[in-house]
């Protein structure tokens, strides 16, 4: 590995493992948010604090951090860019502050993807929320567009990405084996559903 690609991806497994969830809830006197619904410190968890503008806050701070990582790794060409996006999803998903325990990577799956390719970005963003829409179950929308931006990377020329994101949508689907066992059984939450 050159020394340009480790640079990366440590740049970019630092700034996702900023756990944003976390520190704004901290910051706004709310209860540890890993003590509450699924104990995850991401933007949907956050939501059941009640709380909708710090899980919109989280939600932008958790993709931001994804799009800094690969925006700065950029400069070393696309291969540097791809490690800081595979660094920062897994700085997402395992955090050296939090004893490696974090969230399920979907604000920085694509926040990441933005910068990669933001078409792609887009065209996650279009299914979720059509999805969300129609289904209204966040992990079956995440699940859903995560697995579908392989085949628009590939659609886009982006063969190489496309198999990063391979790779990262196999770990987001990884991350939600609760919900899929879940949206199975047909007990997994719905989007505004309360308790």
């Amino acid at each position: 590995m050159s020394l340009m690609l480790f640079f990366a991806l440590v740049v970019g497994y630092l700034l996702g493992s900023i756990p944003f969830g976390l520190v704004l809830t901290r910051l706004a006197g709310t209860q540890d948010i890993r003590t509450i619904g699924s104990g995850n410190i991401g933007a949907t968890n956050v939501l059941r604090t009640g709380r909708k503008g710090l899980a919109a806050a989280t939600l932008l701070g958790d993709a931001l951090k994804g799009t800094v990582a690969v925006l700065i790794a950029a400069r070393w060409g696309e291969p540097a860019a791809l490690a800081g996006a595979i660094g920062a999803f897994t700085g997402h998903l395992f955090p050296v502050w939090l004893g490696f325990k974090g969230g399920k990577g979907v604000a920085t799956f694509l926040g990441t993807l933005f910068a990669v390719a933001w078409p792609a970005g887009l065209a996650f963003a279009g299914l979720w929320l059509g999805c969300a829409v129609l289904f209204r179950y966040s992990s079956l929308a995440a699940l859903v567009a995560s697995a579908a931006t392989p085949l628009v990377l590939l659609a886009l020329g982006r063969p190489q990405a496309a198999l990063v994101y391979v790779a990262l949508a196999a770990a987001l689907w990884w991350m939600h084996r609760a919900n899929i066992a879940r949206l199975r059984a047909g007990t997994e939450g719905r989007i505004g559903q309360k308790g």
